[in-house]
């Protein structure tokens, strides 16, 4: 009986140590120290730019909605790049379609100029205070040497290949086309001022080195070169840069990318005659790769890195370019902002909370990643806005769905807060961005911080992101912030989770109306507006800091911010 009691008690005892373990192995506890008198650098807003396919949303009743959204977040001017600003049609807007019919000819040939459709475009960004990226591109139907078909009928259940049609191809006159620029260039310069203009970037068309240009390198080139030399000649301030190729830690993309600024460097301007062409800053892409796994979606935030990271290598072997600023002109966790969930379940992320969190640490680690390659990294464009009269959290790649805004929103709502210098950070559980282009985050998640100090406030944004879409036990955050100077702060805690800051969980709780009442409408949008988890307080300062203490959700993203 005593032998069968000291058996029962070991057993017990065991059990209690299993449970322990695996207690504490799923709630992992996390140290995070922020010491806000040890500056970095100043906090460039790499996160205020934004992009899309679709040019005719712009002025449409959700997209005005959403623009103003941006703008208001952002200190800085934000700035905005669309495609098919040239595209031939009515303005009819469509999935991955656009139109402004910029150019056409009449019957002998002449070319007949209407601004109407690109000047509502721009007036509608100018308005709220944003700035264009203006891509030149794509080819007007009449300057094609190949442009029928012309308009595409693309829906997500097609193979996507289908979208390259008469638009992708070269111009049959380059002559043409250079002229087409200077008085696109300067008329805005007209409308606009030249100071205004100046502030600008330009771009001549969208990753040449895959189906969206049908013509060679030597014919992208020429291309760019003609291009250049219009806008140029229009306005000699205009800044000019490309060549927006694909994923540079790809083969073939990465030797475009390295071929083009050699081009511009060293190579014979095909519109001159000259030897070089006009490079005021350096664009590529960056996309991760996610996919379905068991079930359940699986991101690859570190094939996105990695794609940043060999971008940013490519540009510091240039000892010449080394000082341009960068502009990676799309930067995603995929590469179909058009493509739904109902075709492509891998996208699945992009109605909750794990897209928020991938994006807090992506763009963290791009700072880190910009450091290490000590190059001049100016923007990150998120191909990323919305889709006007479309079903319900649908599951594209956007902001806001139907005028609300989706739970990524309210990340960019917490970089817009974040102002000043960034400072330094040190978690119990660091996953470096090297660490990640290599291995991704497949093991432990990564729980981690940016924090940025201005004269009057700090800001902390704290996230808990995994590649897989799993439930997991909150991690227990200890938050240790120092250097300190004043006697008390205010301490403001925003969350994004499940229940904060989050209109698709209050849509699922609805019963996910396709038709939402009056009332309905007006709860999900204030659930799609950025939130405090708890009310704001004063805290007295001890020894120079303060600690935070909280539990941190897996794919939740907090902002701790402090002014005084």
């Amino acid at each position: 009986m005593e032998k069968l009691k000291t058996t029962f008690v070991k057993s017990l005892f065991i059990v209690s140590i299993l449970f322990s373990a695996s207690f504490y192995s799923a709630a992992q506890s996390v140290a995070i120290e922020v010491d806000l008198q040890e500056r970095i650098e100043p906090m460039r807003p790499i996160w205020a730019w934004f992009g899309y396919d679709e040019p005719n949303y712009t002025y449409m009743k959700d997209g005005k909605k959403l623009l103003t959204e941006l703008a208001e977040l952002s200190y800085t001017p934000v700035f905005v790049r669309a495609h098919n600003l040239l595209t031939t049609g009515d303005g009819t807007a469509a999935l991955k379609w656009g139109s402004t019919n910029a150019y056409t000819e009449d019957s002998q040939g002449n070319p007949v100029y209407n601004w109407t459709i690109i000047d509502s475009i721009f007036d509608t960004y100018l308005a709220r205070g944003m700035k264009p990226l203006v891509e030149i591109g794509f080819m007007p139907e009449a300057l094609s040497v190949n442009p029928q078909p012309y308009q595409h009928d693309w829906h997500p259940s097609r193979t996507y290949n289908n979208i390259f049609t008469g638009w992708t191809h070269p111009p049959k006159d380059y002559n043409k086309w250079r002229e087409l620029v200077y008085q696109w260039v300067k008329h805005t310069v007209e409308k606009y001022g030249e100071e205004e203009v100046a502030s600008w970037y330009w771009e001549v068309w969208n990753e040449p080195d895959i189906g969206y240009w049908q013509g060679s390198f030597e014919e992208y080139c020429m291309l760019y070169d003609y291009a250049a030399d219009g806008l140029k000649k229009a306005f000699p301030r205009a800044r000019i840069g490309g060549p927006h190729t694909t994923d540079p830690s790809n083969q073939k993309a990465s030797e475009y990318l390295r071929k083009f600024l050699e081009h511009c460097l060293r190579g014979k301007n095909y519109a001159t005659g000259k030897t070089g062409s006009p490079l005021d800053y350096i664009g590529f892409h960056a996309k991760g790769s996610p996919r379905v796994v068991e079930g359940k979606v699986r991101m690859n935030i570190g094939r996105q890195l990695l794609n940043v990271a060999s971008g940013f290598e490519i540009v510091a072997s240039f000892p010449e370019l080394k000082h341009l600023p960068i502009i990676i002109g799309e930067s995603d966790p995929e590469g179909c902002a058009a493509c739904s969930i109902d075709f492509h379940p891998q996208n699945a992320y992009r109605n909750g909370t794990m897209y928020s969190s991938y994006t807090a640490a992506a763009f963290a680690r791009k700072y880190e990643l910009a450091r290490k390659y000590g190059v001049n990294f100016l923007g990150a464009v998120s191909w990323s806005f919305e889709f006007e009269d479309q079903a319900w959290f649908a599951g594209f790649r956007d902001l806001a769905t139907n005028g609300v805004d989706k739970p990524v929103l309210n990340v960019f709502r917490m970089f817009g807060m974040m102002k000043g210098d960034l400072v330094a950070v040190k978690s119990s559980a660091p996953l470096s961005a090297e660490e990640m282009t290599q291995k991704s985050v497949r093991e432990m998640p990564d729980v981690n911080a940016l924090a940025s100090v201005d004269e009057h406030s700090a800001a902390v944004m704290v996230w808990n992101y995994h590649d897989d879409d799993i439930k997991a036990a909150a991690a227990h955050i200890q938050l240790d912030i120092k250097g300190l100077k004043g006697k008390n702060v205010r301490v403001n805690h925003y969350r994004i989770d499940d229940k904060f800051s989050n209109s698709y969980e209050a849509w699922k709780a609805m019963g996910e109306p396709q038709n939402p009442t009056p009332e309905q409408y007006a709860l999900l949008e204030r659930s799609g507006q950025l939130q405090m988890c708890s009310s704001p307080e004063w805290r007295n300062v001890s020894g120079g800091g303060i600690d935070v203490v909280f539990d941190l959700p897996r794919q939740g993203v907090s902002l701790i911010t402090l002014s005084w």
